[in-house]
């Protein structure tokens, strides 16, 4: 086989291989891969230092690229490839990367489904901090007891991206807190999703605010408690990361975030996304 894959934990995670670098641009690579980010919520490809323009072949291999970039990002590179940092010079308002510190999926409060898949290449690595980690909903929802996987549905639960950055809220200079954290729509999401393939995750993070038809005590305080759920060892995976490495994960399955770095540190990641062919449904 060109490339191949072992994994890293039972439930999550794969390391891609391959013999041929130029192997990981072709059709069939393209089609192997995306299948087994569906299959194992997370791929790792070890050092393989990627240009942008190879990251775009594989993204536009893969599914139809999408942009999810900041309106006022400074992008010194290609606009279709958006530079994850703190330098103030390229992201003038570095909250939004801030925000990736907790629990989350990408683009839960925009008006379009959600978008496949992440893909994240690493341009500076930083010696401490700055681990991302990944934790498989799918994997969680299918490891619930069957009497919480029945209390869990037809809930609904109301997500902003003024909830996902309300740990941060503080933080934001106030001249500009207000515009920061009413950007996105205030989106309302089944807990469960019931996938087209007929697999279910749990669609959980920090944008989730609260549960319809719950009090909000009550509500916020499960929603805490599936994130944790879905966070335990068995379900997650922690990649520390090494200059050149590339990762893609399934974002309509997986929490991430980033374990907090400082900025002096100069971490650079280079983001891509997939667009999503499926709304979130019950």
């Amino acid at each position: 086989m060109a490339i191949r894959f072992e994994d890293i934990k039972e439930f999550i995670g794969s390391r891609v291989l391959w013999d041929d670098r130029a192997d990981l641009f072709t059709a069939e690579a393209a089609k192997l891969i995306r299948a087994k980010v569906e299959e194992r919520t997370v791929l790792v490809f070890p050092q393989v230092n990627l240009t942008d323009a190879e990251q775009l072949t594989i993204t536009n291999a893969m599914g139809e690229k999408i942009r999810l970039t900041a309106r006022n990002n400074v992008q010194s590179n290609d606009g279709d490839v958006y530079q994850v940092t703190l330098d103030e010079k390229i992201n003038p308002q570095p909250e939004y990367v801030l925000g990736t510190f907790f629990w989350h999926m990408d683009g839960i409060t925009v008006d379009m489904p959600p978008p496949f898949a992440t893909l994240l290449s690493c341009r500076i690595a930083p010696d401490k901090g700055g681990e991302t980690e990944f934790a498989s909903t799918y994997a969680a929802y299918e490891g619930l007891p069957n009497e919480e996987k029945e209390a869990l549905e037809g809930l609904k639960a109301v997500h902003s991206v003024r909830a996902s950055l309300s740990p941060i809220a503080d933080a934001i200079p106030e001249k500009h807190r207000e515009r920061v954290l009413s950007i996105g729509l205030v989106k309302e999401h089944p807990l469960v999703w019931t996938h087209e393939s007929g697999r279910k995750s749990m669609v959980v993070g920090t944008t989730a605010d609260h549960i319809i038809g719950m009090n909000v005590p009550a509500g916020r305080a499960m929603l805490i408690r599936l994130q944790e759920w879905a966070a335990q060892p068995a379900f997650s995976l922690r990649h520390k990361w090494t200059q050149g490495d590339f990762v893609i994960w399934d974002n309509t399955g997986a929490m991430h975030r980033a374990i907090p770095y400082d900025k002096s540190t100069g971490r650079m990641m280079h983001r891509t996304s997939i667009a999503g062919t499926e709304a979130v449904a019950a």
